[in-house]
């Protein structure tokens, strides 16, 4: 889907509503790190691995143990990066840099991204084997111009939001405002 179509709020949703729900629900924007930290991020270090390395840190996929990681624009990921985590997801285990020892990691992984990601296979920017070990299960999450129909409920949902963190008392939109609320174009525009 495209950047704010709620990709991370259908995998959160996904997570709250799974056996796993108990468990840590982690994100990583993968097009937001850059690449020569990406590894770190996902899998963590040992302390003295690298400069800097001033202490072990644990990666993304350990700190996801027995719960949810969300991968979101997992199409901008560096290829070197995408052989990395398709054999994690293969072995179900990491190895932190500068580590010795593969650790195993139980998580369930759900990727995003806006981009087509088999345009990219095609193009050679994305892992053939990793598209068909991430693609297994689509969603595709129409923007909210295509499905306007579903204005009303969020205007309620996040006024009911707003309210409740401000302490306020919800105030209930009209009919005829719900109404305008997805016409097209909105007026003034």
């Amino acid at each position: 889907g495209e950047t704010g179509t709620g990709k991370e709020l259908v995998a959160r949703t996904l997570h709250d509503r799974s056996a796993r729900a108990g468990g840590p629900f982690i994100t990583l924007n993968c097009a937001a790190v850059p690449a020569e930290l990406i590894e770190s991020e996902l899998f963590g270090h040992e302390k003295g691995s690298f400069t800097g390395a001033g202490a072990r840190h644990l990666g993304k996929f350990e700190q996801a143990e027995r719960g949810t990681i969300f991968l979101d624009e997992i199409g901008d990921m560096p290829l070197a990066m995408q052989a990395k985590l398709l054999r994690v997801l293969e072995e179900g285990e990491v190895e932190r840099i500068g580590g010795d020892k593969p650790i195993p990691v139980n998580v369930r992984v759900i990727v995003a991204t806006h981009r087509n990601l088999e345009t990219l296979v095609h193009d050679g920017k994305f892992r053939q084997d990793l598209f068909h070990r991430v693609y297994v299960f689509p969603l595709v999450l129409p923007p909210l111009r295509e499905r306007r129909e579903d204005i009303p409920a969020l205007v309620e949902h996040f006024a009911r939001q707003v309210s409740a963190q401000n302490g306020w008392k919800p105030i209930p939109f009209t009919a005829d405002a719900l109404q305008l609320s997805q016409a097209h174009p909105w007026p003034g525009n």
